[in-house]
C-alpha cells in the first residue's frame, strides 16, 4: 500500500478542524498538524497557494477543503463505513467520553427492548432529557444520526451556559451532557430515523436496522438550514467563502468582505471581521433582524456598511473569490469586488419530515405542543428546535428536555401530575 503523508492546516478554535483530526485518529492515520494561528509560515503557506480557510487537509498532496468524508475515505483508501478494526479508546486512554464511545451501533438487544423513554436527536434537548429520564429510573434510549454534526456541536465558542464557567467548544459541553446521561444509565445509538408510527400505546420507530419500541418518545431533532446555496458557493469554499471567522478572519487582515446573514451570528461574526478587515460590507436578506439581534454596535463601526433587502445572487473568481453579484433593494443587479464572504443565513427549519403526519405540526414543519411540551399524541413530547421557541438558545433547549423527561416519567408511570427532581 501507497505510503500515505497527511498535513493538516488548522486553526485555533476551529470546529472543523477538530473533526478532521478527530476522523483521522479514528481511522489511526498519522498526520502532521500545521496550525495557521500560531505559525505564521503556514498561514503564508496557505495563502500562496490561494487557500483562505481552514481546515485544508493534504493527501500526498491531494487538497480537501473542509471535511469531506467521503473525499477523505477515497483518497485515504478506506471503505465507506467505518471499518471494524477501529475500536473506540478503552478509558485508559480516553479519560473523557467522546461522541465516538458514546454512541453506540444498533444491535439486536436494542431492537428486542421495550424502551421507557426514547429521544430522537442527541442535542442539548435530548441529552437533557435523557439525563432526566435515567436519574428518574426509566429505561432510555437516545437515537442520533449524526452526533458531531449538530447545532451545538459545531458551535465553536460556548461562553454564557449557567455553570460553565471557562470557554468550551458546543462539541464539549454536548459530549458532557451526553457522558452525564449514559452514567444514569441512558443508551446511546447512532442510527437515522426513517418513519414513526404513534398510533398504538407502544411506539414504533423505524431505523434502518430495524423497529425501535417506546412506551414514550420525545422528539428534539433540532433545525437544519436548507439545502439550496448560492451560485459558486460550492466552488470557492475555503478560497474566499467562509462559514466561520473564528477560523478564518485572520486571512483577510486589510482586505474587503462581504457577511450575509439576518441573525445574531452574522452581527457577532461582522464586529470580528471588523477587527482584522479593511472593509466589512453586511448584507441583510430582509428588512427585519431575527430575534433580538442588535445593529448598533456596527452602526457605530466606521469599517462596517450595512445593506439591508440586498442579496446574494453569485460568488465569482478565478482561483479564489474575487467578486460578488448583489441584488438590491432596488431589484438592481450590481457586482461588487471582494476578497472573502461569510455567510450565516438563515431559514432554519426544524428536521421533522420524517414524522409525516404522525403528530400536529405548523405551517413551517414546528412539531404543536403545550406547556408540559406534550404533542395531541399521548405519550410523544417534543421540544427545542423540534418546536417553535422565542429564540433558539442552548439552555433552552436544555430546560425543554428536563420538562419533556419529567412528563414523560408522569406518563410511564401513570402519576397524576409532575415529579420534580430535587436532589
Amino acid at each position: 500500500m501507497e505510503k500515505l503523508e497527511v498535513i493538516v492546516y488548522s486553526s485555533t478554535g476551529c470546529p472543523y478542524c477538530e473533526k478532521v483530526k478527530a476522523f483521522l485518529k479514528e481511522h489511526g492515520i498519522d498526520f502532521e498538524e500545521r496550525n495557521a494561528s500560531i505559525h505564521k509560515e503556514y498561514f503564508d503557506q496557505l495563502k500562496e497557494r490561494k487557500i483562505f480557510g481552514t481546515p485544508a487537509t493534504l493527501i500526498n498532496g491531494k487538497l480537501v477543503l473542509g471535511f469531506q468524508e467521503k473525499k477523505f475515505n477515497k483518497l485515504l483508501g478506506l471503505a465507506e463505513t467505518t471499518p471494524a478494526s477501529v475500536t473506540p479508546p478503552t478509558l485508559a486512554e480516553a479519560p473523557e467520553e467522546t461522541a465516538d464511545n458514546i454512541f453506540q451501533p444498533v444491535n439486536q438487544r436494542v431492537l428486542d427492548e421495550v424502551y421507557d423513554f426514547v429521544t430522537i436527536g442527541g442535542g442539548p434537548a435530548g441529552a437533557s432529557a435523557a439525563v432526566y429520564a435515567a436519574r428518574g429510573k426509566l429505561k432510555t434510549l437516545v437515537i442520533d444520526k449524526a452526533p458531531k454534526a449538530g447545532t451545538l456541536a459545531i458551535t465553536h465558542k460556548i461562553a454564557n451556559y449557567p455553570g460553565v464557567r471557562e470557554e468550551v467548544t458546543g462539541l464539549e459541553l454536548l459530549t458532557r451532557m451526553q457522558a452525564q446521561a449514559k452514567d444514569f444509565g441512558a443508551e446511546f445509538v447512532r442510527s437515522t430515523v426513517l418513519s414513526v408510527n404513534f398510533s398504538d400505546e407502544i411506539k414504533k420507530i423505524e431505523i434502518a436496522e430495524g423497529t425501535i419500541q417506546a412506551k414514550s418518545v420525545f422528539i428534539a431533532v433540532g433545525a437544519k438550514a436548507p439545502s439550496s446555496k448560492i451560485k459558486g458557493e460550492e466552488e470557492f469554499t475555503g478560497r474566499g467563502v467562509s462559514y466561520c471567522s473564528t477560523c478564518d478572519a485572520a486571512f483577510y487582515q486589510d482586505q474587503v468582505v462581504a457577511v450575509v446573514g439576518d441573525n445574531d451570528e452574522a452581527i457577532h461574526e461582522a464586529e470580528t471581521l471588523a477587527k482584522y478587515c479593511k472593509e466589512v460590507k453586511l448584507l441583510i436578506p430582509t428588512e427585519q433582524l431575527k430575534g433580538d439581534a442588535d445593529l448598533s454596535s456596527l452602526e457605530a463601526n466606521p469599517k462596517v456598511e450595512i445593506f439591508r433587502r440586498h442579496r446574494v445572487r453569485e460568488i465569482l473568481g478565478t482561483d479564489s473569490v474575487e467578486k460578488i453579484v448583489i441584488l438590491t433593494d432596488k431589484k438592481e443587479e450590481q457586482v461588487w469586488a471582494v476578497d472573502g464572504i461569510f455567510l450565516y443565513l438563515g431559514g432554519m427549519k426544524p428536521g421533522t419530515d420524517f414524522l409525516n403526519g404522525a403528530v400536529m405540526r405548523d405551517e413551517e414543519g414546528y412539531v404543536v405542543v403545550d406547556e408540559y411540551l406534550r404533542t395531541n399524541i399521548d405519550g410523544v413530547f417534543a421540544g427545542g428546535d423540534a418546536r417553535r421557541t422565542p429564540i433558539k438558545q442552548a439552555v433552552i433547549s436544555a430546560a425543554d428536555g428536563a420538562i419533556a423527561a419529567l412528563s414523560a416519567e408522569q406518563h410511564v408511570n401513570k402519576r397524576t401530575k409532575l415529579r420534580p427532581q430535587y436532589s
